[in-house]
């Protein structure tokens, strides 16, 4: 188990908002956790600056970001968020000897081996096999996809863009619904739909096909008023949510063989709990014909950490992890 020497800042950079915090010397854990509107920096660098003005941030020399997005090369694009920077110019404009970037869900993946019991909580039935695949997945203001395969090394996460996988529809409604996101786009993406931009926009695409007038809600609003059983429209965008989501979990689980579990994180369904296990989420997730009695074999959880990516990220200077994500000396080349 890696035990940190160095005092580390950890982020985890999303659509809608960053975290930081810092791993002390021999912790294991963040702490002076904080959360920052990604509206209100014109920079990542910005948001780090005020960050950095609030903590103790005395003789930090490294720092690693989780990042909602590919990380391919030094110059990083958020792709729900305005923002973008230089690995190697942030390192040296920051003053740091090391910076380290790997993609959002592969942090929270790393997290899974860490959560404490009362950090995650089950959804259905199944019983979790130690030593298989896990799937995470995570509905936020896009949709993260990830995995953990276990190794004679221990714990590997996968690194992929699985909410970007194309979804199909297995009723009229649905079929309705993706016509409209077809013609629209050209393609049916996962993340159209299982994300918080996705309940938005078929809220608005029910409403079309309702010849309702739509309201200009929000993410979080569209299922309060579902929760509340204010709102019709609101209520069957939800029921929509749900039940995609466990199709594509349950395909992730089926493509991984993840009888270690499917572990559900992101913005929106940790505070959506009760509605979850009172949905098709999980008959859905089932729902596979032949491979049906499989998928029931497999626990889903949703996790409930405020900041799991930031308990992931802190493990990326294992010796293990060295080859995920893009790491920048100073004075060197940012390397794999």
């Amino acid at each position: 188990m890696l035990v940190n020497k160095l005092t580390t800042l950890v982020g985890d950079i999303g659509g809608t908002h960053a975290r930081f915090g810092l791993i002390e010397p021999g912790m294991l854990r963040p702490d002076y956790i904080q959360r920052f509107s990604t509206a209100h920096y014109a920079t990542l660098d910005e948001a780090i600056q005020a960050y950095l003005a609030e903590c103790p941030s005395n003789n930090l020399t490294r720092a690693a970001l989780a990042v909602a997005t590919p990380v391919q090369s030094d110059r990083i694009e958020l792709t729900n968020n305005t923002w973008s920077f230089s690995i190697s110019g942030l390192c040296k404009g920051l003053g740091f000897a090391e910076f380290k970037v790997i993609n959002d869900f592969t942090a929270l993946a790393l997290s899974i081996p860490f959560l404490a019991a009362e950090e995650y909580c089950q959804i259905g039935g199944g019983y979790a096999d130690s030593g298989s695949a896990i799937a995470v997945i995570g509905p936020g203001t896009g949709l993260g996809v990830s995995g953990l395969i276990p190794t004679p090394l221990g714990w590997m996460p996968l690194s992929g863009e699985g909410g970007h996988v194309t979804i199909g529809g297995t009723t009229e409604r649905e079929l309705a619904v993706f016509k409209v996101f077809w013609n629209r786009y050209g393609h049916m993406s996962a993340e159209r739909l299982i994300s918080g931009m996705g309940l938005v926009e078929t809220y608005h695409v029910l409403c079309g096909l309702d010849n309702k007038p739509p309201q200009a809600l929000s993410a979080k609003a569209i299922s309060t008023r579902a929760a509340a059983q204010s709102c019709d429209t609101c209520e069957e965008v939800m029921t929509l949510f749900y039940g995609w989501l466990g199709v594509v979990a349950g395909n992730l689980a089926l493509t991984l063989g993840a009888r270690g579990g499917v572990y559900i994180g992101g913005g929106i369904i940790p505070r959506l709990l009760n509605e979850l296990k009172q949905s098709s989420f999980r008959q859905r997730f089932e729902q596979r014909g032949r491979f049906s009695e499989y998928l029931q074999t497999i626990p889903t959880f949703v996790i409930t950490s405020d900041t799991p990516a930031l308990l992931g990220v802190a493990h990326v200077f294992d010796e293990k992890y060295s080859h995920i994500g893009l790491t920048y000396k100073h004075n060197n080349e940012a390397n794999q």
